[in-house]
């Protein structure tokens, strides 16, 4: 590193009282950060050369444990529930300090400066300080990697403070429990501490962004998958994490804008990320060969474990989590787009995971009915993703992404029913969960199936088809699909007991309706008229 940069990282440092007695490590390379690993026993490499690692104790999001510091700026914005959980201002500053004391008195750490924000009208300056080596080979891989001119003159926002070993004190700090993440949008900076989940300073600067760009800018923040035809017909698929956002959004066939987080502007769609962040529990090359192929020498794996006597990586092997991951980064995958930028979108997916068994694997939504979906955010929950989730739990994500969401759903919807009415966006809901019956009862829809049902939409092929009403939702679905069996299209058809299927149809339409009561005072007319019929 040139002196002067060194130099002015140290100043820089000091603004926040860090004046480190340490070894700072400052900008490394995949290789050296591989390295450090290793040599600090911290990891160990596959046969494909990814590294290998154990975040610890926590091996997904803590959501109970995120809090937002209630100041002059989110006081009257942030939309405060068991979500977005209000922090004294205090309790941060004390956090903060305790953080800045345990990086002077550490004998090493790493400095990662990066970018969100594709497009270069919202980036985003970002400085991520951690604990450990394999950390900030995440923040590598997923965030997007300034130049070496671009580092000559940068200077952070924001700034993301790491370190598992930094503990709170829930009696006298304000937290929960001894891990947090707190985010102050006045001091610009997040303090995750007492867990060593990579995912928490991803999600950590997505929940930024999505204040950010909406209430300032403007500007659509989106918990989605994009990617784009050779024709420039851009697609973008909502959905909760393990609802396949990241192996829908990977086709041979089109380029991949990302796999996760994206801004809709006036006239284009970009990624905030510069990486994916993928899944791989029972992941098999035949069925996503782009994801598999990215496992190698650069790529941070999570909480697997290795076959018998092998550095072979057993993707089918849950006993840490079912939340196994792979970090890496986007140019990992071969038809990528560089940079991660396109126009606006032709047709938008809802991905969800329906464990009720009810939904149709494909309905197409009017404006009406996309706001209210959007809204509610049905979903399941699948296993890992979140700390205690050990199999498909039912439940509504505002904005498919309520985690992240600081302002309140109403205000995202509103700009999405305006971009798809005034762009003509063609809406449709996926269901990537269950069919002939509930969880345990029924069977997950085939990703081949779901692939040739989405294709099929983004050819046009669904436009000349016949499509029936679903009696409690309301929906339009297909009667026929190329590539897809007749039957399944209408999922009462798939349950031995239609009876039942009528049951649980009307069990669920209500679970809708009793949930949305909470949005109904600031939805429009046309929002409302998109409720289930029971």
């Amino acid at each position: 590193m040139p002196v002067e940069t060194m130099f002015s990282l140290t100043e820089q440092l000091s603004t926040i009282g860090i004046s480190p007695n340490a070894h700072v490590y400052y900008q490394q390379t995949p290789q050296q950060l591989i390295e450090q690993t290793l040599h600090r026993h911290q990891g160990t490499l596959s046969d494909t050369g990814a590294l290998v690692i154990n975040t610890g104790k926590f091996t997904g999001r803590s959501p109970q444990d995120r809090f937002i510091v209630l100041d002059s700026v989110t006081r009257n914005a942030v939309n405060w529930n068991t979500i977005n959980q209000p922090i004294n201002e205090a309790y941060f500053s004390r956090l903060q300090q305790k953080m800045v004391a345990y990086f002077n008195y550490s004998n090493e750490f790493w400095v990662r400066d990066a970018f969100a924000c594709a497009d270069t009208r919202y980036r985003l300056n970002i400085r991520v300080i951690t604990q450990k080596p394999w950390s900030s080979l995440f923040a590598y891989n997923m965030f997007l990697r300034p130049t070496r001119q671009d580092l000559d003159t940068f200077e952070p926002e924001w700034m993301v403070l790491q370190a598992e070993d930094v503990l709170a004190d829930p009696q006298t700090e304000g937290t929960r429990k001894e891990n947090f993440t707190i985010i102050s949008f006045a001091h610009k900076t997040i303090l995750i501490g007492g867990s060593g989940y990579t995912g928490e300073i991803k999600k950590s600067i997505f929940s930024v962004l999505n204040f950010v760009l909406p209430y300032y800018h403007n500007l659509l923040s989106m918990h989605c998958s994009a990617n784009v035809g050779n024709e420039g017909d851009t697609a973008i698929f909502f959905g909760l994490s393990g609802t396949g956002k990241t192996t829908l959004s990977s086709d041979p066939d089109r380029k991949l804008i990302g796999d996760d987080e994206h801004g809709w502007a006036n006239n284009s769609v970009f990624n905030f990320e510069g990486g994916c962040y993928a899944k791989t529990i029972g992941l098999q090359k035949e069925d996503e060969p782009g994801i598999f192929s990215a496992i190698r020498q650069g790529a941070l794996v999570e909480n697997t474990v290795f076959m018998p006597g092998s550095n072979h990586i057993n993707f089918n092997d849950s006993s840490i989590t079912e939340n196994t991951r792979v970090s890496y980064p986007l140019s990992f995958i071969n038809n990528a787009i560089e940079p991660s930028v396109a126009g606006v979108p032709t047709n938008v997916f809802f991905l969800t995971c329906d464990a009720a068994g009810v939904l149709p694997p494909i309905s197409r939504l009017t404006v009406g009915q996309a706001m209210y979906q959007f809204m509610s955010g049905y979903t399941a929950k699948v296993a890992g993703t979140e700390e205690g989730i050990k199999e498909p739990k039912l439940t509504f994500s505002a904005c498919f992404g309520e985690p992240f969401m600081p302002l309140h759903p109403a205000f995202y919807a509103k700009m999405l029913g305006k971009k798809l009415a005034d762009q003509q966006v063609q809406v449709w809901l996926v269901n990537t969960g269950w069919s002939g019956g509930t969880y345990g009862i029924g069977s997950r829809i085939k990703l081949a199936y779901t692939r040739a049902m989405i294709n099929a939409a983004l050819r046009g092929q669904l436009h000349q088809v016949d499509f029936a009403t679903h009696p409690v939702f309301g929906f339009r679905f297909p009667l026929s699909c190329p590539g897809v069996p007749a039957k399944i299209l209408n999922p009462r058809n798939t349950w031995k007991d239609k009876a039942a299927y009528d049951v649980m149809a009307k069990t669920l339409g209500l679970q809708f309706i009793n949930t949305f009561e909470k949005f109904s005072n600031g939805a429009s007319a046309e929002i409302l008229e998109a409720a289930p019929n029971i």
